[in-house]
């Protein structure tokens, strides 16, 4: 039987500068910081905020990232290795980041910032989390580059031979798949902001932001390789574990928005 299929054999190296690698990944997660800092700056300023708050927002949210990404991969999928090698955790270049431990650490990165202006921990996360959708798809691409985290093997015609990984079935392009999805996620969550002439209400467009990119993680998940050789003994993979969490409580977000019932909606 013939597949039909795609060829990628993309080198992740986007230049050298300095003697030093800069791979594709890298370009396009700071590509994408620096796209979100200019939309969250006119965001903010457009609702008569400085942009003291966006430099803060940017400082925090990508040390939290980072870090939080870090310490979720080396923590959720491989800690009794980084236990027992703590300064293993140091070296990121090496690979290794988890999206369900940075969005812990940006909400926490979120909290801080709300208190620093000032402001609801709701009305900050609302914004923000519409950029982070599109940041979410950016990364993925550089996943791509990367040629990781991709899924099993398929037959339909958009599959792709990973040749750089000595693939030589076609796989499913599960960062395609999870791009296109928090792209569609970020138009969508920004259009109903706008919709709502920059006042939505509060904890509305983080409920469903959660519910939506998690639920396409969960689903997606399910054509994605395992990542860690333990995952194979489970009904389902560590991140469709992990996502579940997010997406309840998107939900419970929801009602509580419903209900009136949502706290911290008054900063002190």
């Amino acid at each position: 039987m013939m597949f039909n299929y795609i060829t990628w054999n993309v080198t992740p190296t986007a230049f050298h500068i300095f003697g030093l690698e800069v791979r594709w990944y890298g370009v396009m997660f700071a590509g994408a910081f620096a796209i979100a800092f200019l939309l969250c700056g006119r965001m903010l300023t457009k609702e008569g905020r400085t942009q003291n708050v966006a430099d803060t927002l940017l400082l925090y949210l990508g040390i939290a990232t980072i870090v939080g990404a870090r310490l979720g991969h080396c923590l959720f999928y491989e800690p009794s290795y980084y236990l027992q090698h703590p300064i293993e955790i140091l070296r990121i270049r090496d690979g290794g980041l988890a999206s369900h431990g940075g969005a812990i650490a940006v909400a926490i990165a979120l909290w801080l910032a709300a208190r620093k202006h000032q402001e609801t921990f709701w009305y900050l996360t609302d914004r923000i989390v519409i950029l982070i959708a599109l940041v979410g798809s950016f990364i993925r691409m550089g996943n791509l580059f990367n040629s990781e985290i991709y899924g099993g093997t398929t037959t339909l015609p958009w599959g792709f031979i990973f040749e750089l990984n000595d693939e030589i079935l076609p796989k499913h392009p599960t960062q395609i798949y999870e791009a296109l999805s928090y792209l569609v996620l970020f138009f969508v969550l920004y259009w109903y902001y706008l919709h709502k002439q920059r006042k939505p209400k509060q904890g509305q467009i983080f409920g469903w932001f959660l519910i939506g990119l998690f639920g396409m993680r969960f689903l997606i998940e399910f054509v994605k390789s395992v990542q860690e050789p333990w995952e194979v003994h489970y009904m389902l993979k560590m991140g469709q574990i992990l996502s579940i969490p997010f997406i309840l409580a998107g939900i419970v977000i929801l009602l509580l928005v419903h209900q009136n019932k949502l706290p911290w909606t008054q900063h002190k």
